[in-house]
């Protein structure tokens, strides 16, 4: 997947040509599934919000059920994944294992890396074209994808980030909500399990997309060195995250490794510069973030609740 890019005089402001073709650029979204607006003036993270509520017609989302480390920079922009920079973010939608999960993202240059850094794409279209059609039947046939989230306490995202609350009963009936079976452990600690399909429809193009992170959060997609120092400290079943079939059976590690290599096959990449805004429609493209060295920062933000 390529962004379409749109570029401008420098100092053109972003906000004025939203508003003046919004519907084409909406438009062609829904078609290529990422824009990349180039050289125009977004005015910060301010602008970024401002961007947001032209593009989408809302104000952006809260980020919850957190899944990743993330700080907040203002209002509901926040940072990308707080993960260390030598590490990968393998591709991804964003919040596919919730209930409910934004439409739109925006990813905001405020500083580009000096080496790589970029926020790949794929399109899960393709994607799923790539799997084996084997492959999509077992999950279709046992019910999807299942993710397990073990809290440990002093490890990882505590749940009392991920729910915004210190409420166990809070968390609770969250969860009861939202299709997610919660259990306290002995230890104190949080397991929830969440069961949810391997795809989605598109609602404006009616395509059938591969939309979940079956793969993403699969012990195995993990390097191989974060992976053998996770197996010693937790058993399988304790593991932080690790993902099933929806009966809960496991999936072969050589079936992960072909989902794997189908979102690879399907991803294209950009260089980041300076005041760039992109643009992704979360239900066509994937993304993720490679390694990389220097200051990058890149403001995020999320807008327009779909639920399927």
């Amino acid at each position: 997947m390529t962004a379409i890019e749109y570029t401008a005089a420098p100092g053109t402001p972003v906000l004025d040509h939203i508003r003046a073709h919004r519907d084409k650029l909406r438009t062609v979204l829904a078609e290529r599934g990422a824009l990349l607006l180039r050289g125009f003036d977004v005015g910060g993270v301010d602008g970024l919000d401002a961007a947001v509520r032209a593009f989408s017609g809302s104000e952006p989302l809260t980020y919850a059920e957190r899944s990743s480390p993330r700080s907040t920079i203002k209002g509901q922009v926040y940072t990308s994944t707080d993960y260390p920079a030598d590490e990968e973010i393998f591709l991804h939608n964003e919040n596919s294992y919730q209930a409910v999960w934004p439409r739109t993202l925006y990813f905001y240059c405020i500083e580009p890396a000096l080496t790589r850094g970029a926020t790949p794409l794929a399109d899960i279209r393709a994607v799923r074209r790539e799997i084996h059609p084997a492959v999509r039947e077992e999950f279709a046939r046992r019910g999807g994808w299942r993710v397990v989230r073990n809290f440990h306490a002093d490890f990882g995202v505590p749940w009392q980030e991920t729910f915004g609350t210190t409420d166990r009963d809070a968390v609770v009936a969250y969860c009861r909500g939202r299709g997610i079976t919660a259990e306290w452990r002995p230890d104190g600690g949080l397991r929830t399990v969440t069961t949810r399909p391997v795809t989605r429809v598109h609602p404006v193009s009616g395509e059938e997309v591969w939309f979940n992170h079956a793969t993403f959060w699969h012990i195995t997609s993990l390097a191989p060195e974060v992976r053998e120092g996770l197996r010693e400290i937790f058993a399988d079943e304790d593991l932080p995250t690790n993902t099933y079939y929806g009966d809960g059976g496991p999936i072969a590690d050589e079936t992960v490794a072909h989902l794997r290599a189908a979102y690879r096959t399907a991803t294209t990449r950009f260089d980041w510069q300076r005041d760039d805004l992109l643009v992704v429609d979360n239900m066509l493209a994937a993304h993720g973030r490679e390694p990389f060295t220097g200051p990058r920062r890149i403001a995020v933000a999320m807008a327009e609740p779909w639920d399927g």
